[in-house]
């Protein structure tokens, strides 16, 4: 049953005398139980604001459908929601081990809905934006920055690419023509990554470069099958060598597929 926008947003009592809190209520409680920018210590309070969070998430997904509600409201300001974003997802991170779920139960008490927060992410063109104002000022707003490590830190996409971003940031002066410049920048520290995989692994560097290339184009990481073997060097098959050669192999070109997709053509 679709309710009216104060329900959603103000909370109401259905049928049966069951309270259902509105966005409201709940941006109350978790501004009474977690302050802005503070660590959230132990599980416990760790489980109780995914929790908290996640039903904010889902009511402003609905309110979103009404003109009434809009995206910059006063009670969680942009800032704030990103800085509660990035909370969020750094409890993502320490309790499921990883990133990469689109939706995670923990336990089977707690829910992350990670898709809630990509339907409103923000993309490389908004932080190149950032930049480009930035580099507008002469480096001198420094506030910019602070929008920059925000932004990246409350986004499921860019946070594996902060490194890059901060690093590209370091480099910017008078004579940086920003969107030229970064994608030199990328392509570089791509290039630079993947020699140093190759190295470090003992890869095979052509079949390697075409592997990453075909990786690139169909955007997704195949773990096996025999184009990813092709890469391996020789190792025995007995003994655990080559399972454990692999599993080095695929862990290494995730996080680097991670950090650089998306932001090069291929």
């Amino acid at each position: 049953m679709v309710r009216q926008f104060r329900d959603y947003y103000d909370g109401y009592d259905d049928e049966k005398g069951q309270h259902h809190k509105g966005y409201a209520e709940l941006i109350a409680e978790l501004r009474a139980k977690f302050t802005v920018g503070e660590p959230i210590m132990g599980e416990a309070a760790q489980k109780d604001f995914v929790r908290i969070f996640g039903n904010i998430l889902r009511l402003r997904n609905i309110l979103t459908a009404f003109d009434d509600f809009a995206e910059d409201d006063p009670l969680l300001p942009p800032r704030d929601l990103q800085d509660y974003q990035s909370a969020y997802l750094d409890i993502h991170h320490i309790l499921t081990g990883q990133g990469n779920a689109e939706k995670e139960n923990i336990n089977d008490d707690v829910v992350f809905e990670l898709e809630l927060i990509r339907q409103v992410d923000i993309n490389i063109d908004y932080i190149l934006m950032l930049v480009e104002k930035y580099h507008a000022a002469n480096g001198a707003d420094t506030s910019i920055i602070g929008a920059i490590d925000r932004a990246v830190g409350s986004s499921p996409e860019l946070r594996s690419k902060k490194e890059l971003i901060d690093g590209f940031i370091a480099t910017v002066n008078t004579d940086t023509r920003v969107m030229e410049d970064w994608r030199r920048y990328v392509t570089e520290e791509k290039e630079k990554a993947l020699a140093s995989i190759v190295a470090e692994e003992n890869l095979k560097p052509d079949e390697t470069e075409q592997f990453v290339a075909s990786t690139f184009r169909d955007g997704r990481l195949k773990t096996t099958g025999t184009a990813i073997d092709a890469i391996l060097p020789p190792v025995r098959r007995f003994g655990g060598g080559r399972a454990a050669k692999k599993r080095s192999v695929v862990e290494k070109l995730k996080v680097f597929f991670e950090k650089f997709m998306g932001l090069v053509g291929e």
